[in-house]
């Protein structure tokens, strides 16, 4: 049964054992984060903020990658970590793209809306804090299922950080802290999108071992 699925012995374990559950949270996840992706372009905008911009291609990019997942769930694990692969390569793009908006939004130099950044970011944060709560046992699984859980925990890491921007937005009448939180979701990103290229790599080489 290894052999046929496309990888080693634990494979049927892996494969078969979570897709129950793991196909509902994805779903779940995936409905999650389109839906905040609609909230926060839309407040991004409206609020000139650049780390809720940042913030809303994240959630954008999420939706995709978890439907990728669900796509390739039941899969062999070279198409697996072939999908982890493009998922890096997303989240790598979109890392670059924020540093640019963030260098855009230094030489602008707008004040966006704090209190508008600040709800709309705790409202990003339980959405984020959930759905890495469902994820969470499944964080040591292929590459594949590690980076959803990469992504999801990158997600309220900068959830929190778009709330301490707002915070300091409010106090200091100017638009750096917003734009200091989009360089550090931006360097999120690559770091994330550089640990899963290593893990796909990992998996394509057991994968062809076989």
């Amino acid at each position: 049964m290894g052999t046929q699925c496309g990888c080693n012995h634990s494979c049927s374990t892996e494969a078969k054992t979570p897709h129950g559950r793991y196909r509902l949270i994805l779903w779940l996840a995936l409905l999650i984060n389109a839906a905040m992706f609609g909230v926060e372009m839309l407040f991004g905008v409206w609020a000139q903020s650049a780390s809720l911009l940042a913030d809303s291609l994240d959630f954008f990019g999420d939706a995709a990658n978890y439907g990728i997942s669900l796509w390739v769930l039941g899969m062999g694990l070279a198409i697996r970590a072939k999908a982890s692969l493009l998922k890096a390569a997303t989240m790598a793009v979109f890392g670059v793209w924020v540093l640019g908006r963030t260098g855009w939004g230094l030489w602008t130099g707008n004040l966006p809306d704090a209190v508008t950044m600040g709800s709309v970011a705790l409202l990003a944060l339980a959405a984020n804090a959930a759905v890495a709560a469902m994820l969470y046992v499944y964080r040591e699984g292929d590459s594949n299922m590690r980076s959803v859980w990469i992504c999801s925990r990158n997600d309220a890491i900068g959830n929190v950080a778009v709330v301490l921007a707002a915070v300091g937005v409010f106090g200091t009448s100017s638009g750096l802290p917003d734009l200091m939180v989009a360089g550090v979701m931006a360097t999120l990103a690559l770091s994330g999108a550089w640990q899963m290229w290593g893990y796909a790599q990992q998996d394509l080489h057991r994968a062809a071992a076989v």
